[in-house]
């Protein structure tokens, strides 16, 4: 079956006025399928907010396609196409909503009239049948009051309010696939659940497919079908949620893991991953992990790994797994390995571990 989204070798370059152009995300490939939850993970400054805005054609300011990326949606290369054509898909078809609502909404506009507004940009209605149609998102989203609430100014409205009106933008063109670039950020954990229950229930009803971008492991476990990790503009593993939770590959996935802190178990100290993300100015040669990674090999330094597959539907980009015999970890030390497994999981025990780390981490997201 041939997917609803193919992104293909997306590169996103910025132009400077001196020295070469900023590849700040690198030969990402993926596919998303109708109704499929494919989530994005990674630290902040991995390219996961601008892989999210490429899809629509909403770009920063100075930043450019290569002529060798392809998004293909319901078989059209976006990338190809004209800024009136984009307008035909941005909001009708794939619709987006952003990190921050606060920012995000006008201050000085009703959010009711904002709701019509996009309503009216892709459908021919009157200003009143859109007030209506504004009314109802509101209240599919799960907002009390909606007659009432569709006057409200957005400072009138609390955190996770803001959010459903963002969700009630979005959903305004009918869209067949929504990205959802952090849209519990600066929630409280109950208001976190509900807002992720609001998504899964309108995907649904509506049969869309979601982008969900996210550094929680948490909001991933027991939502998402498949998991893409980004580390510094490119894709470091990709699997199935069960695989993923259950046998990371990537030493940087299975610190992202090691991070978390657990309900069960001994209270020491909690492991993290030394260092920060690199600017994409600043990437180093060879694997851009290498830096932070626990267990180095002199190929590492050297050379970029390839993504390859590990198991059926996993891939990895890591040289670790390709040593040669005898061949030890040059990495930061001890304390930063201690994320990695010591032993291979048998198979049948994949989907029980996978299983239970899910729970504990919807625990936490409560």
């Amino acid at each position: 079956m041939t997917p609803l989204l193919e992104v293909t070798d997306l590169r996103i370059t910025f132009r400077r006025d001196s020295g070469p152009p900023i590849v700040a995300v690198d030969g990402v490939s993926f596919t998303v399928s109708a109704g499929e939850v494919v989530a994005l993970v990674g630290e902040s400054g991995c390219g996961k907010t601008l892989t999210g805005l490429a899809l629509p054609g909403l770009l920063p300011p100075g930043a450019e396609l290569d002529a060798t990326t392809h998004i293909r949606f319901n078989g059209t290369d976006l990338a190809g196409l004209s800024e009136d054509a984009l307008r035909g898909y941005r909001g009708r078809r794939i619709a987006m909503i952003f990190q921050d609502p606060l920012t995000s909404l006008n201050p000085v506009m009703r959010v009711g009239t904002q709701i019509a507004e996009a309503i009216r940009a892709h459908q021919q209605v009157s200003r009143g049948e859109a007030r209506q149609r504004a009314i109802a998102l509101l209240g599919e989203v799960g907002i009390a009051d909606p007659e009432e609430r569709v006057d409200s100014y957005p400072h009138q409205l609390s955190g996770g309010m803001r959010q459903r009106v963002m969700i009630a933008i979005a959903l305004a063109g009918e869209p067949e696939l929504l990205v959802a670039d952090e849209p519990t950020t600066a929630l409280d954990v109950t208001v976190q659940a509900q807002i992720l229950e609001l998504l899964d229930r309108l995907r649904v009803s509506r049969r869309m497919a979601v982008l969900l971008i996210t550094h929680d492991l948490g909001i991933v476990a027991g939502r998402a079908d498949r998991v893409i990790v980004m580390y510094a503009g490119r894709i470091a593993e990709t699997a199935t949620t069960v695989a993923l939770f259950a046998t990371p590959a990537h030493p940087y996935t299975r610190g992202l893991f090691a991070s978390i802190p657990r309900i069960e178990g001994s209270s020491g100290r909690l492991p993290s991953i030394p260092g920060t993300v690199p600017r994409p100015d600043q990437w180093p040669i060879g694997c851009r992990f290498h830096p932070r990674c626990p267990v180095v090999i002199a190929n590492c330094r050297e050379v970029q790994p390839p993504l390859e597959a590990v198991a059926t539907s996993h891939l990895a980009a890591c040289w670790w797994r390709r040593r040669r015999p005898g061949e030890h970890a040059t990495g930061p030390g001890r304390r930063a390995r201690q994320a990695l497994p010591r032993r291979r999981i048998p198979q049948r025990q994949c989907a029980r571990r996978a299983r239970r780390r899910g729970c504990l981490l919807r625990h936490r997201s409560r």
